[in-house]
């Protein structure tokens, strides 16, 4: 069963330690992934180069990190994600117009459900070069529901049957905008997504460039393999096709194995900062028409060879 961490709940009932020289609080949430961090500024560490060392080592060790009650502008949030690497917009999102790169995520009375966020996905791996991670600050939240999982997908990757591991390993596969965000789009204006930003191509095990941790990477923006199709893999037809798809099929599902995930539940100016190369997460879009409004800068990342 995921975790579901509420600000209701007596928090000094979860274990905790302290770390580093700022006394940093730190609550690990679930066996494989997740913290909550206590007696932490993200003010301060938007300015502080030795506190922001700080969570950056937390971050890489627990892969998403949370904060509650954030005092903070959004010129602090810029600059504290800005201390990852620089800032990327989203093409199809729109951004605060005051604070390029810090993409509005609102969810209000006069939208309909949508439903590209509630599919498991690491963040516009899409991109020749997918984000290295984000800070995003909960502006408004719904009384109840609107929940984020986050999924370690080192850990997917480590739990695979060694003949999987063997028969992914040189793989690489296509992740597509078109298929996804392009869908509902009228084809003119698909095509031209599409013609502005084609399928990129990841291996789907990818290695972390911090820690050398190997990694399942593929999730609901992956369309298909591109080097299946070989001798050792394809005998006959069926081999290719459905089994290819069938393959990665099963390795997207490993994102929605309990035992990797962590469940958050959001309350205004709470925070959450994750590794994207490392982990996969999914928007639980139970609340509508409640209002749900999320401010996200996402930094971008390096090449995923």
């Amino acid at each position: 069963m995921s975790v579901v961490v509420d600000s209701t709940v007596e928090r000094e009932a979860w274990p905790s330690f302290t770390t580093g020289a700022h006394s940093i609080e730190v609550v690990p949430l679930t066996a494989t992934i997740g913290a909550e961090l206590r007696n932490v500024s993200l003010a301060r560490a938007s300015r502080d180069a030795e506190l922001f060392a700080e969570l950056k080592a937390l971050l890489l060790q627990y892969k998403v990190l949370f904060v509650r009650d954030q005092d903070i502008t959004r010129g602090e949030h810029v600059a504290l994600a800005e201390r990852f690497g620089p800032l990327e917009d989203h093409p199809v999102a729109g951004s605060d117009p005051d604070h390029p790169g810090l993409v509005r995520i609102y969810k209000d009375l006069d939208s309909a459900p949508e439903h590209y966020e509630n599919a498991f996905h690491c963040d516009a791996t899409w991109r020749e070069v997918a984000p290295m991670g984000s800070v995003l600050r909960c502006v408004e939240s719904p009384p109840v529901g609107g929940d984020t999982i986050w999924v370690n997908m080192v850990e997917a990757y480590r739990r695979l049957p060694e003949h999987v591991k063997q028969q992914i390993a040189g793989l690489r596969a296509r992740h597509s905008i078109e298929a996804s965000f392009g869908a509902s789009m009228p084809e003119e204006k698909r095509r031209a997504l599409h013609a502005t930003f084609p399928d990129a191509e990841h291996p789907v095990v990818r290695t972390h460039p911090e820690t050398g941790e190997e990694i399942l990477f593929v999730n609901a923006f992956t369309t298909h393999f591109v080097n299946f199709h070989t001798p050792e893999n394809v005998r006959f037809g069926f081999d290719y096709a459905p089994g290819a798809s069938e393959l990665l099929n099963y390795l997207i599902r490993q994102a929605a194995v309990p035992e990797y995930q962590v469940r958050w539940r959001w309350t205004k100016n709470s925070f959450a900062i994750w590794d994207n190369r490392a982990t996969q997460h999914y928007a639980v879009q139970d609340y509508w028409p409640a209002v749900r409004k999320m401010e996200r800068a996402g930094i971008v990342g390096t090449p995923s060879f």
